[in-house]
């Protein structure tokens, strides 16, 4: 009897009834668990759409950092979700045992084969998950693995100067600098993981389309990360995910696709890696390279380390392997030519470490790691680019556990999502001084040792604490062998010194329109 008289009043007044419930919801969203106490932008509160539509506009970072710098070291960017600027908020969010997981964010950015997600290191929200395949994987990414690896990165460095030589330098074509070290990272990752060049750099094009389709992925995984409920309803249907699975569909992602392609190539050999483990007689004579070592894991850990990690490991070192070390390369050069100084000042340290035998003077002009390393200036001009322009445009989320926790003296209800940016982070005047917004790599050779552990511990271009970036090792070899020696190699010019490159917030912030001409030094 009641529902026949409360439905007629609803299709009667359903306007009204609908713009209630739209009206409740905005409304326990500024509420929620008291965190209109924050301040941000003044939609934020109400909707993550704001978010959405903001990262959608690829200028995401100078947005937080903007915020920050209006309203002070919390501000909220969503209903459920708070940016801290604090650097002390890094051990208390990211250190060891804090009961922090990872967000819905980054499952978004999961691979699929046959209708399945490949969970990696990175994309997993299972810390359980991700403690056992880190223990299986960690000695591939170890520092002492370093010595395995140069072999293979020098190889593909030597290879990426002769091309640039006859590429660019003989001819005198502009380059499109972004694109062509993208295409080394390409090939860089291709002779670690798999003893192969890909053909990105010989054949001086994006092979199988795979740079394009990464872009146009993470362009999608950035702002649909806001609202991971509309990947459900995109590229994780759960429908078509069960149609690949039954065979119904063929859909294969690129990225796995690439990676399996590569994997098949050694797949006899792989399979007595897993059986028998490495032994002198089924390594690479060039070193050792990461799917030998996954296979390796497989051997040692044969109840998790499944072909599925594997395959998973794989297309991991694809999607992140290149995009974050292409993006810090071409910062380092960017800002190196648009300060002569600084470029100057370099080169000098540089020649100067030929002449004293600091670097051994090689006919293809290549340097060392261990000869990088004794270049103070080097690196202080790479931890200046790493903090004017980290890979990263987005915060790392996390979820405070149920039970909440104290934050920078501030109650964080349990559920809440919270982060750091490292755009934010970086340009702390307390700790980086008054011209953090300035390029001024001398910063890192004049703080004291205690300023020195103070600026290395705020910077975040790799994340912090048990998910810090496994491959930041890799990442740091390749940029600390491949400055010195391109810049021993050739001479480098913007092909238009006042014009300003692009860039694009895609969660990871890439550059474009950055075109250089190179000359061979003599």
């Amino acid at each position: 009897m009641l529902l026949n008289e409360v439905i007629p009043l609803l299709a009667k007044y359903w306007p009204l009834v609908l713009a209630s419930l739209v009206l409740g919801h905005l409304l326990s969203n500024k509420y929620w668990k008291g965190l209109n106490k924050y301040p941000g932008h003044w939609l934020a509160g109400y909707t993550n759409w704001w978010r959405f539509y903001d990262v959608l506009g690829r200028k995401h970072e100078w947005t937080i950092l903007r915020l920050h710098r209006e309203h002070g070291d919390i501000v909220r960017l969503g209903p459920n979700v708070l940016s801290f600027a604090d650097p002390k908020a890094i051990k208390i969010i990211y250190g060891l045992n804090k009961g922090m997981v990872k967000s819905d964010f980054y499952p978004v950015q999961n691979a699929v084969a046959k209708g399945r997600r490949l969970q990696s290191l990175f994309s997993t929200t299972d810390e359980d998950y991700h403690a056992k395949y880190r223990r299986c994987v960690n000695n591939a990414f170890a520092m002492s693995s370093l010595v395995n690896y140069e072999p293979l990165v020098s190889s593909t460095l030597k290879f990426f100067l002769d091309k640039t030589e006859q590429w660019y330098a003989n001819t005198g074509r502009e380059c499109d600098f972004a694109q062509w070290l993208q295409f080394f990272a390409f090939d860089v990752i291709g002779d670690l993981t798999w003893s192969k060049r890909l053909g990105f750099i010989e054949e001086n094009r994006d092979v199988d389309g795979i740079i394009a389709f990464l872009k146009k992925f993470l362009s999608y995984a950035g702002p649909i990360g806001q609202i991971p409920t509309l990947d459900l309803f995109l590229e994780k249907n759960p429908i078509s995910l069960f149609a690949q699975r039954i065979g119904l569909t063929k859909t294969v992602f690129p990225v796995t696709e690439f990676a399996l392609k590569r994997s098949n190539e050694r797949a006899g050999e792989i399979q007595k890696i897993k059986t028998y483990g490495l032994s002198e007689g089924n390594t690479n004579p060039r070193g050792v390279d990461l799917l030998s070592k996954f296979a390796q894991a497989a051997h040692d850990h044969p109840e998790f380390m499944t072909d599925m990690q594997i395959l998973a490991s794989c297309t991991s070192m694809v999607f992140a392997g290149s995009e974050t070390t292409a993006i810090s390369l071409s910062s380092v050069f960017y800002f190196l030519l648009k300060h002569p100084r600084v470029y100057q000042k370099l080169m000098r340290e540089i020649d100067d470490a030929v002449a004293n035998g600091i670097i051994e003077a090689r006919e293809d002009k290549t340097v060392s790691w261990s000869e990088s390393q004794r270049l103070p200036y080097l690196d202080a001009v790479i931890q200046e680019s790493f903090r004017l322009h980290p890979a990263a445009g987005l915060i790392l989320e996390r979820i405070v556990p149920p039970q909440g926790m104290n934050i920078l003296g501030e109650f964080i209800p349990g559920g809440t999502i919270v982060g750091c940016n490292a755009w934010v982070l970086h340009r702390r005047p307390e700790v980086f001084g008054s011209d953090v917004d300035a390029f001024r790599p001398e910063r890192w050779i004049e703080a004291s040792p205690e300023k020195q552990r103070e600026m290395r511990g705020t910077m975040f271009q790799f994340g912090a604490g048990a998910r810090t970036c496994i491959g930041k090792n890799v990442s740091l070899l390749e940029i600390y062998k491949l400055v010195p020696s391109f810049l021993r190699r050739f001479e480098i010019e913007l092909d238009r010194p006042d014009a300003e490159w692009k860039t694009h917030n895609a969660w990871f912030v890439r550059q474009s329109e950055f075109k250089t001409r190179f000359r061979r030094r003599e």
